[in-house]
Order: C-alpha cells, then structure tokens, then sequence
C-alpha cells in the first residue's frame, strides 16, 4: 500500500520538475512512511513518483517506480495482488525473470509485458496505478474493479497530472484552486461526490473499474473494464443449500487471501455480523488474531456503544483484543486534520472512529487490517432497503405512477411536507423511475431548494439526484440488470461504496500508514452474491438472511440474531454548544465567499436542521476553508 504520483507532459517542449514532482510525492509522507522513490524517463516527459508502505517483499528491490528489464516501460502502483504468486509462476513458464523473491508490484509488471493492458482483467485485488509504456508511448491510470483504491487526476497547461490524493496535485500552481460550484447539490445528495467528478474544478477522479488510456498522440480514453452484473452471468442457478455452502467457502477464500503479507495484520471489529464472521474466519487461517475496536466514554441518546458484542466475538474466537473509548473533545480535536486527510468532503461522521482505530491498530503494531464494508450491499443487511423494497412494491401493486402519484406528491407539498422522503418517491414514481437512488441520500430536492443558491448553477437550475444516477441505471438495464434488490445493489456498488465508504476507510487508514483490506469486496465474491435469486436474499423477511445462515455456527447466535446497528458515533449528542456554532460560522464564512447557499439560509434555519444535516454542510465549509483558501479550519 502506498501513495503514487506522476506527470506526462503531452505537449512537446515541457519537462518534468523534479522539484515539483518530489513535493508532490511527499505530501502523500503518511501513505508510505518506509521509503520513497522518483522516476523522469529520459525525453524529460514523463516523472513518476512513489511513497512506500512496505508489505509485502519489504526489499529494496521492490522498491518503486519499477522498471521493467529494458528500461522502457515503468510501473508506479498502489494495492496488493492477491493472486501475485499463482500469476508470477504462470509468467515463469512464459519465460519471464524476476529480479524479487515475491513482489507482487514486479508481478503486475511482468504481467503488462506479456498480456498489455488486457492483463488487468487477471488481478484478484485492489489496485490504483499507472503505466508508462515508452516502446509505444502509451501511459495508462488503472482503478480496481471496486474502487477500493483513489486515483485523481487532471489535464492542464498541457499535461496530465494524478495522485493518490488531490493534495499532491495541488502542489503544482499551474492547476488553479477552484470550487466546483455546479456539483455542490450532488454532495448534498451523496455525501460524497460521484466519479468522475469532485469538488476541485478541473480535477477529476477514476471511477471504479475504470482506466483511461492517453495514446501517442495524446488521444485520451476512458474505459469501464468491469461491470458486476457481466461478470455475475458466469455463474448457474442453484438451489438454497448450495449458496449458502458456496457464500460460506467464497468468504473463507476472501479473507484467506487478504491475510498475506510480510507484516502483522488484524482486524476492525464492531460487533456486527461483516466484522465478527470476518475476524473468526481470519483466526482459523492463520491461528491468531489482534482485534481493534472504538466505542465512546458513556452511552448516548443518538448511539449506544457496541463495545460489549465486540468483546464477546473476541473472546469467542480467542484473539488478542483492544479497544478505544472517545470523548466529545477527541472529535473537535481531530477535526482540521480529518478534512485535511479526506481530500475531498466526506459528509460521514463515521471518520471520527475509523481514523481513531487505525490509529489504535497502528499503535500496537499492525500494519494491515481487514475491514467489513460491502457486506450489506450483497445480501441486503440494510433496515432502509427493507422499507425501499416495500415501498417499491406498494406503489407498483397499485399501479401508482404518473397523474396518481404527482396528485399525491402535489398533496404533500400543500400539506407543507415537501420535503420528505415519502414526497421523493412519489414524484419519482409519476416519472416512472426507481424510488431508489442510493444507500447514502441525504438532503431531499425540496431541502436542497430550500437553501441553495439557484443562481450559482449552470442554467440557474438544481440538479436532482436522478440527474446524477440516470447513466448508472441505463447501463444496469443494457447489462441484463433486473429487479428492486439488484439495482439497489449495483447502484451503491458504483456509487456509495467507493466513493463514500471505501474512500473514508482508504483515507482515514492510510491517515496513519495502515492498510485496510475488503474481503467482502473481493471481486469473485461480489460477482457469485449479485448472481442470488431476490427471493432467496429476502427470504422470509430477513435483513441479510443468507449471510446469517452461512456464518451460523461461526460467531455466536447473539451476535447474529442481534438487531441491526450501524457503526458510527453519537452526532446528535456531540454537535451542540460550542461545535455546533464553529460550524455555522464556518458555514457562513464560506457562503459570503461563495455565494452558493441562498438568502434564506439563517441560523434559524440551521438550528432546525437535523444533526446530519448541519454536519455535512458543516463539513463543506470546514474543506473549503483548508482546502481552498489554505488555511486553519477550527480556532483553538
């Protein structure tokens, strides 16, 4: 795991600055503390630059950029192979050398030499990298098939620059700081903002399972190499029983290939079923495990710890347990540095705790964990999805779409309650629509109008969220795609799992120089879970029943037949008083600047909000004010 980092002058005459490159790369210090490299190719077109969190094959001679035996084509990657040592014995008998005992960076290049670009396809990982290929003069950006790893970019003054993380980009002063004005109602939608774009004009980030190719003559195009449901068609129907046995030995698999590595892995544990089914499965492979857990100095009205589950899975499967409780003052403290570390906003509390365990792991020398994310995705494990579904077929039942529904919505909003969730759906609904557009919704269209600014927008018009979605459900309809369940799978597959969820724990983790591994999102696995029947997913009513079946026996029955509780932290409780004014004047300090909330928006309008909603308008403002005008977020 790493940070990387590189230029590509398309335009003759310029040269790379070394300087430039260099602080570029060691912006990104805290992504890999072990060591540092920097390659300029010899045109003076091309620089790539490398910070190294070594895991595995910690020698030199896996250090990066890495070049291949000719010296033409070079390597900057951030990621692990999975799969590295079954593909370097495959490249052996295709005649390949290798130069390391197990790299897997030395891997994925050899493979590029024999399969080009295509190789990509035979990856079990999670990668960001690129390729300079000077033989032909193609540079290619790789983003893995989920999105676990970021990879941003941005083509200016003639040249191409991407990073791990916008900071470095921000290092060149040729790329201007500028608020992406028109994207500002999606953050509100998604809290986070949607591939390809961000919240930087003019800087761009690779979607999941995506690539963009730059040919010799500077031609730039982009790919979407992967899709879940293509690669689900590869599976047969089958009956219950064998899902579940085969769900059971596909995780097992997952979670045995996650735990390579020459340094001390471990694992996140909340309590939950993802994270408890994930650590047991971990202690039978390799015999012992570190648990971490984060809870907080006393139960609150908005969340109630979790800390006492998560004991019970630890001392169920005998691991070496450490747990941290937070106080109120541990989340202002953090705050400066957490927009700092997001890059872009993160409109989830939930970095609060994850920076704060990374940091618990990394501080009993872990240096890799694995984490739980994807689950709920796959096998439906969300209350909120339940009630989707159900509405869904409600309205479907009584045919109520178009005139039907509009009268309905148009009834709403009379009544004063435009602004609900149930108002949403209903106009989505007289549009023929899905009702869903995303696991992460935020603030309504009613809401958004509410406050935002119409005059900032490119034709003076809010966009709604089915405007950022409607691309994603006409590909999930040209993919075969079918079904309530499997579109709100596929939708928060492309959109909140890597650019909320997955980018949260890759910038809060790598905060601290820790790596955090996915098994649940491990491509084959994901690829088998979309193949499942809905029938079979929400058979009798159950959140997340297949799961529970295939990890029954595994952790204890407490833990599975527990109700539903997210991780997260008491927002509600702890965005009050002295928080809760900072925010708003940040938040009006930004909108004087800005311009992009509107004249209604007061404090009295603030204060009614509800507490997510002051902390993600709360955490625009603090981004904007480090991130874009450079200087410090929070006063002591």
């Amino acid at each position: 795991m790493c940070g990387i980092v590189g230029q590509y002058n398309v335009s003759i005459g310029q040269n790379i600055d070394a300087e430039l490159l260099t602080r570029m790369r060691d912006t990104m210090v805290h992504r890999g503390p072990d060591g540092a490299g920097i390659w300029i190719s010899e045109d003076q077109r091309v620089g790539f630059g490398h910070r190294r969190l070594s895991i595995i094959d910690l020698s030199e001679k896996a250090s990066q950029p890495m070049l291949d035996p000719s010296g033409q084509v070079c390597l900057t990657f951030n990621g692990e192979i999975y799969n590295h040592v079954e593909l370097r014995a495959e490249l052996e008998k295709k005649g390949h050398a290798f130069k390391t005992s197990h790299s897997d960076t030395e891997v994925l290049l050899h493979a590029y030499l024999q399969w080009g670009i295509e190789a990509i396809q035979k990856f079990r990982g999670m990668f960001a990298f690129s390729i300079w290929d000077g033989r032909t003069r193609d540079f290619f950006l790789v983003r893995d098939r989920m999105g676990v790893k970021p990879l941003y970019w941005a083509q200016y003054d003639g040249k191409i620059s991407f990073a791990s993380e916008i900071k470095a980009l921000l290092e060149d002063r040729d790329l201007n700081r500028e608020l992406n004005t028109d994207k500002v109602a999606d953050y509100l939608s998604f809290l986070a903002l949607p591939a390809p774009n961000t919240l930087f004009k003019g800087i761009k980030k690779l979607g999941s399972g995506t690539f963009i190719h730059v040919n010799s003559s500077g031609k730039i195009r982009e790919e979407k190499w992967w899709d879940p449901l293509i690669g689900s068609q590869k599976y047969a129907s089958w009956d219950s029983d064998n899902i579940i046995e085969c769900v059971r030995e596909k995780i097992k698999e997952a979670v045995a290939l996650r735990s390579i590595g020459d340094v001390p892995v471990g694992i996140f544990l909340s309590g939950g079923i993802d994270s408890s089914a994930n650590a047991a499965l971990f202690a039978q492979h390799s015999g012992h495990v570190k648990t971490f857990s984060i809870g907080y100095d006393q139960d609150y009205s908005s969340y109630t710890n979790e800390l006492d589950y998560a004991r019970k899975a630890a001392d169920y499967i005998g691991a070496e347990h450490h747990e941290l409780k937070l106080k109120k003052a541990d989340l202002q403290s953090f705050l400066p540095d957490m927009v700092y570390y997001q890059d872009e906003p993160i409109a989830d509390p939930v970095c609060i705790p994850l920076y704060y365990v990374s940091k618990l792991a990394r501080d009993h020398g872990v240096t890799v964990c694995q984490v739980g994310e994807g689950a709920d995705e796959l096998f439906c494990g969300y209350p909120n999805w339940k009630r989707s579904i159900q509405r869904q077929k409600m309205l479907s039942r009584f045919d109520m779409k178009g005139v039907g529904a509009g009268m309905l919505a148009a009834g709403l909003n009379a009544a004063g309650k435009g602004h609900t969730q149930t108002y949403d759906h209903l106009m989505r609904a007289s549009h023929g629509h899905p009702i869903f557009h995303g696991g992460a919704e935020s603030f309504s269209h009613k809401r958004k109008t509410d406050i935002l600014n119409e005059e900032m927008f490119a034709e003076k018009a809010i966009p709604s969220t089915w405007e950022g979605i409607e691309h994603l459900h006409d590909r999930f309809i040209a993919n075969g795609g079918k079904g309530i369940l499997k579109w709100m799978t596929y939708l928060d597959l492309n959109y909140r799992l890597p650019e909320l969820l997955l980018m949260r724990v890759d910038k809060m983790s790598m905060a601290v120089g820790l790596e955090a591994r996915v098994p649940f999102l491990d491509h084959e696995f994901v690829e088998m879970s979309l193949s499942i029947d809905e029938r079979i997913l929400t058979e009798g009513g159950n959140l997340k029943h297949v799961l529970k079946k295939a990890v029954r026996g595994l952790i204890p029955d407490e833990i599975i037949d527990r109700k539903k509780q997210g991780f997260g932290l008491p927002l509600e409780d702890w965005i009050v008083d002295d928080l809760e004014d900072q925010l708003f004047e940040t938040i009006c300090e930004f909108n004087n600047s800005t311009q992009v909330l509107n004249g209604k928006f007061d404090r009295s309008v603030f204060s009614n909000m509800m507490a997510s909603h002051k902390w993600t308008l709360g955490n625009l403002a603090l981004w904007w004010k480090r991130m874009l005008c450079n200087t410090s977020v929070l006063s002591a």
